[in-house]
């Protein structure tokens, strides 16, 4: 398949949805709903779609590249600690469209891309109230996608957040909801959490294309092989299989190869998220070969001379690292303070950091997602459609008077209310 085939054509003229077709008039890049995506890994089967967390502008560039080449749809996300109002990244809900579609057009990228708000963080009451105001903004912006977390609530509430806020998403969007936050071995998700979840959203109409749990992994640097758990991921998507949901796969920085092609094969995941080891890989860090930072004898990171970013831009933002006391957790904070001077080296820097993210993304979609070649099939599923909206894969199971307000405490009767230890896991 071509740009310029019959079929694509037909993709860019139906399946960009009205935000996008409204934010970018004369684009010729394909940005669709992350239904799209789910669907096409659904179609080729045992696929996860590549969801990079574009924390700069090399990483969104070198993404986009590798899924060209790989002939795969693609998600490209950010996350609310991340990319929102209180952002530690230079792309953010507001900008990150906007970036990607420039990209494409400029690089010729020809395949779908759902842009996705990850890990929309709500901790109460008021986080639903200011969200009724922001996520239509973001929408406005050009997210076609996006997950709503609610996991740090006790799980009535995480379910009437979900409710309240879907009257601010649109249907046409992708959807992902959350249960069990994640946070490693510590407050694992269970099928019956999962269930009340899923069978309460059900009941209101309401069908996510994909859910994540917490099923050992952790964000940032994976300290440990623990890891993520295959048979408890596979236990809970076999639980609600019935209601037309798919897992997405948080934190795989790190992880092996060997767990993440099992994710695949063995569970009906279709989305997995990647962003500690692309931020590293783009700066020009040593990695292990699955993407976890190497350090010295000194437990510092180590750059490789000659790739990603200078070895003078490198020195300056270690000191200023160093200066503010930052551990290495906190090295992702430089990406907002330093994305001009990134911006500003040389072209063939700029280019080496981009290539570094490409080649590394390029063999995860290839060799380990297996969602190369998924773009004919996102592109197909738009075509049949005829539409930007491909509609729910779930139908209505439950009874809504049994889910009404008034129940939950019912039907959450025996669900733990211990999500593990309290802090800052939202990356």
């Amino acid at each position: 398949m071509t740009a310029l085939s019959s079929d694509f054509v037909k993709a860019l003229e139906v399946g960009r949805p009205p935000n996008v077709a409204k934010l970018f008039p004369n684009s010729k890049a394909l940005l669709v709903s992350g239904k799209v995506i789910d669907r096409a890994m659904n179609a080729k089967g045992h696929a996860l779609a590549l969801a990079a967390n574009g924390r700069n502008h090399f990483v969104i560039r070198g993404v986009l590249a590798a899924a060209q080449r790989a002939n795969a749809a693609v998600l490209i996300e950010i996350a609310k600690s991340e990319g929102g109002q209180k952002a530690y990244c230079p792309v953010n809900y507001w900008n990150m469209a906007r970036q990607v579609d420039a990209v494409a057009n400029e690089l010729g990228i020809t395949i779908p891309v759902a842009i996705h708000a990850d890990h929309y963080g709500i901790k109460g009451e008021g986080d639903v109230k200011s969200a009724k105001v922001e996520i239509p903004s973001m929408f406005d912006a050009g997210i076609t996608s996006i997950a709503i977390d609610a996991s740090h609530l006790p799980d009535e509430e995480n379910l009437l957040a979900n409710l309240e806020l879907n009257s601010v998403i649109p249907a046409w969007a992708g959807l992902e909801t959350e249960v069990g936050e994640i946070k490693g071995k510590e407050g694992l998700s269970t099928v019956p959490e999962a269930l009340f979840l899923i069978r309460g959203l059900n009941a209101h109409d309401i069908f996510p294309d994909w859910i994540a749990l917490n099923n050992g992994t952790t964000h940032g640097i994976e300290a440990s092989d623990a890891g993520i758990q295959v048979e408890l991921t596979a236990e809970i998507h076999e639980a609600i299989k019935a209601y037309g949901v798919n897992g997405a796969q948080h934190g795989t920085s790190g992880n092996s190869y060997e767990r993440l092609r099992q994710i695949a094969q063995n569970t009906r995941t279709t989305k997995a998220n990647v962003a500690t080891a692309l931020q590293f890989i783009s700066w020009g860090l040593e990695v292990n070969e699955y993407g976890n930072a190497n350090l010295d004898a000194n437990g510092n990171f180590i750059k490789v001379k000659g790739e990603g970013m200078s070895e003078e831009l490198w020195a300056e933002m270690v000191a200023f690292a160093d200066s503010k006391g930052w551990k290495k957790g906190d090295y992702k904070n430089l990406n907002l303070q330093f994305e001009n001077k990134l911006l500003a080296q040389t072209k063939e820097v700029r280019e080496r950091m981009c290539k570094r993210v490409e080649d590394f993304a390029y063999n995860l979609i290839t060799n380990v997602f297996n969602s190369a070649d998924t773009a004919p099939l996102a592109i197909e599923a738009i075509v049949k459609a005829g539409s930007y909206d491909l509609g729910p894969k779930g139908k209505r199971i439950e009874n809504p008077a049994e889910w009404t307000k008034e129940q939950l405490p019912k039907q959450a009767k025996g669900l733990s209310r211990d999500k593990g230890p309290e802090g800052n896991f939202e990356d």
